[in-house]
């Protein structure tokens, strides 16, 4: 039983679904070399797999060699068109699998072979496939061979890993990208095979087999067989998730409703029913991530607030974040509900600025409105504190301290020091979610001094920190940092990191320790990221 894959696979140039711009520069070639009876004699098709390079070779070989070619429509009917729809039984389309015949011996024969002069056709095509599975002396050989081809010699190399064919054959041969297929596509074809077929397909099942096809063709009617199989001669979006693992959509929407407002208990229950489908845990977290990144657009779309948009963004950036964390665990259950239990929690979290100015603004609340004045401007969350009249009243004089007596510091009942707390937090938990800056986590927790003053994020360290955190200190200006920073302090445009100055040590000042102060050598050795091992002294 033939294969919907073999039988619906290209025969013409106008077949091929997604190679427009490699399709009209072949055709293109074909007009001029019936015009001028020149054609160049070596083509390199460079694409992923199942996108129709070796389908395309064989037409060029029956465009090449038709009775009234060369064309890019060959008329499917004369003995060289039926002799390439058999490549195996006709002596002028010879096509070897690089794979196995890898060798510089076979390399040799081929060349010993090109030689030869086609026997009923115009020409004689050679179809390379994987072409970059060649060692290296086999490329050698080859390369004498494209040099100079004889006249009546076409060679089409195919490969999917165009980085690892050498420079000097690469130099020799015209290069078409065969690149993915869109998914509409893909479908659009998956369509026209199933009424080919008489098979009637479920709204949207379509969908999921072009996407499971990630860009193949042929990928997508081998699911698409199976699919039918299964089906009883039918697509069922149902029958397609089964048969691809792929999670219920109402499931995925169901856990997407839950995140939004928070329901942990029902996302534990999402997992739970999840583990007992026996779900593959890395295909529902693709499944979840598309649908967010779909709300996100939505969202974005309709003009909503920064604070909604941000909210989705957030939870969109953490739940990428996890995605290494699930392909590298053994228990991806206990990754997923982590994961969910704490994007469902980030709606729900306080911003910075309520949390100082919630209670002064619950107690406004309580009290008369006073119409008199201006509206007070709340303060920022992370700026010392300023001296300001209290809103209950006007503001009583404090008494002086005595002269002779120093006065204690009253204890600090500001809420500024419950905003430098949370701002600590807030920055190390974006830190320890972004891969790569998992490191720098407890930089927020080790400074004397953290200060949030839009558009710069301001940290102080004691002075013998500075080594430990001289990473911290030399990507403070990178683009991911403040990326990260930025997604939970909005408007973040750089960092300002100092150091505390050094207690002098007792007794005279050496000179070593003169040099180590200079702010010259400290970038230096900050450039360099290396350190001092020694000091003597010349003379």
């Amino acid at each position: 039983m033939t294969t919907l894959a073999l039988k619906y696979r290209p025969r013409l140039l106008s077949d091929l679904v997604g190679q427009e711009g490699s399709v009209k520069a072949l055709a293109n070639a074909l007009r001029r070399a019936k015009e001028s009876g020149k054609i160049h004699q070596a083509y390199l098709f460079a694409g992923v797999r199942g996108t129709g390079k070796t389908s395309t070779a064989r037409i060029l070989a029956r465009a090449l060699n038709c009775a009234e070619g060369p064309t890019a429509t060959p008329c499917g009917v004369c003995d060289p068109c039926r002799a390439a729809e058999q490549p195996d039984s006709s002596l002028d389309i010879v096509e070897i699998d690089a794979a196995s015949r890898a060798s510089v011996a076979d390399a040799r024969a081929l060349r010993e072979q090109v030689q030869t002069r086609p026997a009923f056709c115009r020409y004689r095509i050679y179809i390379i496939d994987e072409v970059h599975m060649l060692s290296t002396e086999a490329f050698n050989a080859l390369l004498k061979v494209l040099e100079e081809p004889p006249p009546h010699a076409i060679f089409v190399l195919a490969t999917t890993e165009l980085q690892d064919v050498p420079d000097t054959i690469k130099s020799r041969v015209q290069i078409f990208p065969f690149r993915l297929i869109p998914v509409g596509l893909i479908e659009g074809r998956l369509k026209h095979v199933c009424d080919q077929e008489g098979v009637a397909a479920e709204v949207g099942s379509l969908r999921l087999v072009a996407e499971a096809g990630q860009g193949s063709m042929r990928d997508a009617l081998t699911i698409l067989d199976r699919v039918i199989s299964a089906g009883d001669g039918k697509v069922m979006e149902e029958a397609v998730r089964e048969q691809l693992g792929i999670v219920s959509a109402h499931l995925v929407q169901g856990v997407m409703s839950a995140l939004a407002i928070g329901d942990t208990a029902a996302l534990v229950e999402a997992c739970r029913e999840l583990n007992e489908q026996g779900a593959d845990w890395a295909t529902f977290w693709r499944e979840l991530v598309l649908a967010f990144r779909d709300r996100l657009e939505q969202e974005a779309r309709s003009a909503r607030g920064p604070q909604e948009l941000l909210r989705w963004a957030r939870m969109l950036h953490l739940l990428l974040g996890r995605e290494r964390d699930l392909r590298d665990s053994s228990l991806p259950r206990v990754v997923v509900e982590l994961a969910l239990i704490t994007a469902a929690q980030l709606p729900h979290l306080a911003p910075l600025d309520a949390l100082v100015s919630g209670p002064a603004v619950a107690g406004a609340a309580l009290r008369p409105s006073i119409p008199q004045g201006p509206p007070p401007v709340p303060p920022n969350p992370f700026r010392a504190p300023q001296a300001a009249p209290t809103p209950e009243g006007p503001r009583r004089p404090s008494p002086a301290p005595h002269p002779a007596v120093p006065a204690k510091a009253a204890p600090n009942h500001h809420p500024a020091g419950d905003a430098t707390t949370q701002l600590r937090a807030t920055c190390s938990e974006a830190l320890r979610g972004a891969p790569g800056l998992r490191a720098l986590a407890t930089a927020p927790q080790m400074a004397t001094d953290l200060r949030w003053e839009p558009p710069v994020l301001h940290f102080s360290f004691p002075a013998n920190v500075r080594q430990t955190l001289q990473d911290f200190e030399r990507e403070k200006a990178s683009p991911h940092l403040l990326a990260t920073l930025g997604s939970v302090l909005p408007g973040l445009q750089s960092l300002e990191i100092s150091f505390e100055a050094e207690a002098p040590a007792p007794g005279p000042e050496r000179p070593e320790d003169r040099l180590r102060r200079e702010p010259a050598f400290q970038d230096l050795l900050r450039l360099s990221g290396g350190e001092v091992l020694e000091i003597r002294r010349e003379g």
